[in-house]
């Protein structure tokens, strides 16, 4: 694995859900590279002796990328962590980019997003069936733009389950685009820091829940959940398991 970059999923906090396969790369990297911001720092607990470690919150993309080639070039082992799933905002299009530019061997290793983390604290299926089996995983406009055809208030047209990262901070904003087509009283849960020791839950409905983050102190670092399958007291049974339902592996009673 020497001369290569691998950029690395951490996980959404606990260290226990980092992959096996990326404890392995933190642990023979020479250069490790992690967004400080966001990363529990245990996750870098099983880095090496003499490691060179840095934060990326302070470091801008050109310092980055310099940084992960010339090490690579010169026969180290880069691993470049990133917060959940680098897949999802995780900005690793334009460092993999320059990267190529430069013929930088790299790899990524998935992780475990906020997303699903947030699930399990709340002990949601987000596709229940009658419910909603779609899934819309979407971040207000800020600072980053984002296309008008994908602006909150478009996608809650669908009622699908939707994850929003990157927005609690303007909840209100967010709120008063969902109700454009969700009910008021549609449930909503907003997790901070899902799987970290001082992780929180705030739930509620869009009509109170904006008030209920801000008694929180919420800010930053939490996802929003929206949806009628936070609201379910009465399930309905998936097909799978259905003792009538015939599927390549096993006949429905009564067949």
């Amino acid at each position: 694995m020497q001369g290569k970059v691998i950029f690395i999923g951490a996980g959404p906090g606990d260290p226990e859900l980092l992959t096996i396969k990326a404890a392995k790369v933190i642990e023979k990297a020479d250069l490790i590279i992690y967004a400080g911001s966001l990363v529990n720092p245990q996750v870098l607990s099983g880095a090496k002796e003499g490691a060179e470690i840095h934060n990326s919150a302070q470091m801008n993309l050109d310092e980055i990328v310099q940084m992960m080639a010339e090490s690579a070039q010169a026969g180290k082992l880069v691993a470049r962590v990133h917060t959940g799933d680098p897949a999802i905002y995780g900005a690793i299009a334009e460092q993999i980019q320059y990267l190529k530019s430069e013929k930088v061997p790299y790899e990524i290793i998935p992780g475990v997003s906020s997303l699903f983390a947030s699930a399990a604290a709340l002990e949601a299926e987000l596709t229940q069936p009658e419910v909603s089996q779609t899934v819309i995983i979407t971040r207000p406009a800020g600072r980053t733009p984002k296309p008008d055809r994908e602006a909150i208030f478009r996608l809650a047209e669908h009622r699908a389950t939707m994850c929003i990262f990157l927005g609690v901070h303007m909840i209100a904003k967010v709120v008063a685009e969902l109700l454009a087509f969700y009910d008021p009283e549609t449930p909503v849960a907003v997790v901070q820091k899902a799987s970290w020791d001082d992780q929180k839950i705030v739930r509620g409905t869009l009509e109170d829940i904006a008030d209920r983050v801000k008694d929180a102190g919420i800010t930053k670092t939490a996802l929003i959940v929206v949806g009628d399958v936070l609201g379910i007291d009465e399930v309905t049974p998936s097909k799978l398991y259905d003792a009538h339902f015939t599927h390549e592996y096993r006949k429905g009673e009564g067949e």
